[in-house]
């Protein structure tokens, strides 16, 4: 008894163990956006600024760079020296999606943790979100996956030699600058679409991530082949559908016996909203329970060992003389795509 009391604790604690996670990796994309932004003011000013060492993590904002190199490495066996950690970002991005639902976007995404804060101030501000109707809601979630589809394609048609052609060129060296710069400089009709996507965001659930994102249609494919399931009781189920109406990717929970669907983000709302004990629950092949608790361990597990690996091993920190930054980074508007 005290063990299922126990249990049924921290099943209650599921939203803010996710919350707490989420926020963590917010914050830590926040802080490697700051230290990214003092060292190219640094290279910009030719030294005048405070000098910061580069942070590595800003690679993973670089996910095509990132599936380049993880190609490379495929078919080379040998780990890049630009842009390394990007890809082993991506690599325990893939291994988590693989192994715990699209945990990715659920957990760690900062781009999906602020486009959850939109939409839940939306509902506060509103009372509701709109669900847009089933034949416009299909064509445009494909978008998403025609995105990766294009990425994939480009990419695959690639040789070794043409993978490090490109990054090890100008452009490549500093395309984390031009990421950056993007957001600096950004025209008018950046700015626009910027802005209805965020406007979008406040007034449909996930409209970024369940529409556009190629990045989370990949982690979606990925999460097929997860072990982890939801899995509904129907002789314990009440039929209140308030899992329905929890779920951020606006699946029928309440309808079906276990979720397949890739969009399952592996996030435990539903099951934190789920008044009937023992209803529902996150399972592996059907089974054996999985709390929140244990999926939030796991995932931290296998991010700190892969970035922890990579730089244990010496593969985390881009290989380049400062003086070739000194050279690239004030140039970086000049270098367009080869």
């Amino acid at each position: 008894m005290a063990k299922k009391t126990f249990q049924r604790r921290l099943a209650d604690h599921s939203v803010a163990i996710r919350r707490t996670v989420q926020l963590a990796f917010l914050a830590l994309n926040v802080w490697i956006g700051y230290e990214f932004y003092l060292w190219v003011r640094h290279h910009e000013t030719g030294g005048a600024t405070a000098w910061v060492q580069r942070p590595p993590g800003v690679e993973g904002w670089l996910p095509i760079a990132s599936l380049m190199n993880l190609k490379y490495w495929a078919m080379t066996g040998h780990v890049p020296e630009i842009h390394p950690a990007g890809m082993f970002l991506l690599a325990a991005f893939l291994v988590t999606s693989l192994l715990l639902r699209k945990a990715f976007c659920g957990w760690l995404c900062p781009v999906g943790t602020v486009s959850e804060g939109l939409w839940r101030l939306g509902r506060r501000l509103f009372r509701s979100n709109f669900a847009l109707p089933r034949w416009a809601d299909l064509p445009l979630r494909s978008i998403k996956y025609i995105l990766l589809g294009l990425f994939l394609w480009a990419i695959g048609g690639m040789s070794a030699e043409a993978i490090r052609f490109f990054l090890d060129g100008p452009y490549g060296i500093v395309a984390d600058v031009k990421l950056l710069d993007f957001f600096r400089s950004m025209g008018g009709v950046a700015l626009g679409v910027t802005g209805f996507i965020v406007i979008a965001s406040v007034f449909v659930q996930n409209f970024w991530c369940r529409y556009l994102c190629p990045y989370g249609a990949l982690m979606g494919l990925f999460s097929w082949q997860s072990p982890l399931r939801i899995r509904r009781l129907p002789e314990v189920c009440i039929d209140c559908a308030k899992c329905a109406r929890a779920c951020p990717s606006q699946l029928k929970v309440d309808k079906l016996i276990q979720i397949e669907s890739p969009e399952c983000l592996g996030c435990y709302e539903c099951v934190a909203s789920c008044p009937a004990e023992g209803a529902l629950a996150m399972t592996v092949a059907g089974r054996r329970t999985v709390p929140a608790w244990a999926s939030s361990l796991a995932i931290v597990a296998i991010f700190l060992l892969f970035a922890g690996g990579a730089q244990y091993f010496g593969y985390w920190h881009t290989v380049m003389p400062t003086s070739v930054y000194m050279e690239l980074v004030p140039r970086a508007g000049e270098f367009n795509h080869p």
